[in-house]
């Protein structure tokens, strides 16, 4: 497997939504900084639901922090998380494969 959808296959398939490997992939390359949910759904495509969802189940696991303003909410990946370095790997990987 060497191209794009290649890989977003093997993503979507090891994590059991595209959904969450678009957020999860976007989130780990804008480590350390915040970005906001329509940010995530612009970025990523998805819609309203999907990313509502997907950054709960996130957010649940520990992977991702919160943060709430008055006007927007805003999520980062968490650097601290024992998931963090795995999932920098896994995407990683991915990543080269979709260079190749």
């Amino acid at each position: 497997m060497s191209n794009a959808s290649d890989s977003d296959e093997i993503l979507s398939r090891l994590f059991g939504s595209v959904s969450r490997a678009r957020i999860l992939d976007f989130l780990l390359s804008k480590s350390g900084r915040a970005v906001y949910q329509r940010e995530i759904m612009y970025e990523t495509g998805l819609s309203l639901q999907p990313t509502q969802r997907e950054l709960k189940n996130l957010l649940d696991l520990g992977i991702i922090k919160k943060r709430e303003t008055t006007e927007k909410v805003y999520y980062e990946i968490d650097t601290l998380s024992p998931f963090f370095n795995p999932l920098r790997e896994i995407f990683g990987s991915v990543s080269k494969l979709r260079r190749k």
